[in-house]
């Protein structure tokens, strides 16, 4: 008995002390779900494209290539400028060689060096390199449009995106309605088998039913999350962060009237904005440039050229005193049998060699040299002419490919104008196929709790209205996005 009163007593203390922790408990849960609701940041299209737009691959992969178009614009210009080299080297040589300072041959082994200034500018080339330049300078221009194509179709996906999420969720919605429904005609239904007016068939039908909702709600909040990660893909997000979109009304974006959408009216404005349009444009006046530059390639070219240049050898010898003249004779002869001494007409010196210092053969062995130089093509293997003829056939295929996409631009814009008038008769058409599957879903379920119709007519007449609210709102969405690509030819921007 001591012990079960004592086990009581420490249970009933137990008891108390969790009574007393559950409202700090419950304080702790509430304030760690309100930060992790916080920290789940919602975005609306504006901020989601704005993102996209500093953060998607293809997007920096674009700006990459600006940076690089931009450095071939810089180095077409450097090439104005004169060459200019340096050269020098140490080395010894042995046997017989050439003196690099006196050029006199010599079988003495040396070390020498040699040092080369060099310089060339070009007086007169065809205005290769400047019709180079404009070249760099249109396929910079032509690869900032590129990039703004990558950015406005990055734009154009994450608008995609972002509707497709907003359909999603309105098709959770809705499935989630007629999982009520299915639970309301569930309950109804198991009181009528209770009072034995309808049989336990009935109830295991709904029952079933009620499974198959449950398991197209699991499909619609999956198809929600999918897009989702498609769209963190989009925003270069991590799969894991937090992320939800604003969901405003489909019925509360706005749109323009498909009267102001006029097909030929969106074209004549989308054939001068649309970057693609700009690239194949600053593409042809790039080719074009390119011809003037293959063919003046083929002509000659007038160079000046100058260098300087000095030498250096560690055998290298001068003079560094001279003693007294010294009469000596050079010999005798005799007259008469007395003999005389010989002696020369000039005195003779005595000299004292030593090796030049460095820096006095530089100066010493100092040379310079100026001149022009005329390159005249005479044949290089047809290698210049046929890179002439090949750009000339490079601006027909820019041509065919210019007339390609705007006939292209123009075929997307008449089929998004017919798309969208489709849409919105599909729209309505589909407006009143709801109103009357709900009509008939109304006096269906008055006929099923009356016990005149039976289960499976019920079910068929409620899959028929969900699927006929689903075919609405996608067909809603759809009119949405068709009119939002065309607002996007118009130039007028992605909002939602």
């Amino acid at each position: 008995m001591l012990r079960l009163s004592i086990f009581s007593f420490w249970v009933g203390h137990f008891i108390y002390f969790c009574l007393i922790m559950r409202k700090y408990i419950n304080l702790i849960l509430c304030l760690l779900l309100g930060s992790s609701l916080f920290a789940q940041e919602i975005w609306d299209l504006k901020k989601s494209v704005d993102y996209a737009l500093q953060n998607n691959i293809s997007v920096r992969q674009a700006d990459l290539q600006i940076r690089f178009a931009d450095l071939d614009k810089k180095q077409s210009r450097l090439a104005l400028y004169p060459n200019a080299n340096f050269n020098g080297g140490v080395g010894y040589s042995a046997g017989r060689n050439q003196d690099p300072t006196s050029f006199s041959l010599i079988t003495t082994g040396y070390w020498n060096s040699n040092y080369t200034l060099q310089a060339s500018v070009d007086l007169f080339n065809w205005f290769t390199k400047r019709n180079n330049i404009a070249v760099k300078d249109l396929n910079y221009l032509a690869q900032e449009a590129v990039a703004e194509k990558a950015r406005n179709d990055v734009a154009l996906n994450v608008a995609v995106a972002y509707l497709q999420i907003l359909l999603a969720r309105e098709q959770v919605n809705i499935t989630r309605v007629q999982i009520e429904q299915t639970k309301s005609q569930l309950e109804s239904t198991r009181k009528q088998v209770d009072a034995g007016r309808l049989p336990e068939l009935n109830y295991v039908q709904l029952e079933s039913q009620l499974a198959t909702d449950s398991s197209n709600v699991i499909t619609a909040e999956t198809t929600v999350q999918q897009n989702i990660l498609q769209m963190k893909a989009l925003l270069n997000l991590d799969a894991a962060a937090p992320f939800d979109v604003d969901t405003p009304p489909v019925d509360a974006i706005p749109l323009e009237s498909l009267g102001e959408l006029q097909p030929e009216t969106v074209y004549s404005l989308a054939i001068k904005n649309m970057p693609q349009q700009k690239v194949d444009e600053l593409n042809l006046r790039s080719a074009l440039k390119s011809v003037q530059v293959a063919r003046g390639s083929m002509y000659p070219t007038l160079s000046m050229f100058g260098s300087l240049g000095t030498a250096y050898n560690n055998k290298a010898t001068q003079v560094t005193s001279i003693s007294q003249p010294v009469i000596k004779p050079v010999g005798t002869v005799s007259v008469g049998g007395t003999p005389y001494d010989v002696f020369p007409l000039n005195p003779a010196y005595d000299y004292t060699l030593g090796y030049i210092p460095y820096f006095d053969q530089w100066n010493q062995n100092f040379r310079q040299s100026i001149g022009l130089s005329l390159n005249v093509p005479i044949f290089s293997g047809g290698t210049l002419r046929t890179g002439w003829q090949r750009s000339k056939l490079t601006v027909k295929q820019v041509e065919l490919t210019k007339e390609l996409n705007s006939k292209t631009l123009k075929q997307d814009i008449y089929k998004a104008y017919n798309d969208a008038t489709a849409a919105i008769q599909k729209f309505n058409a589909n407006t009143k196929a709801v109103e009357a599957a709900q009509k008939s879903y109304d006096f269906a379920r008055k006929r099923y709790d009356l016990g005149l119709l039976s289960t499976y007519e019920l079910i068929n007449t409620q899959s028929s209205l969900l699927q006929a609210k689903v075919q609405s709102v996608y067909s809603q969405y759809d009119f949405v996005f068709k009119m939002k690509l065309l607002e996007f030819y118009k130039g007028l921007g992605l909002k939602l």
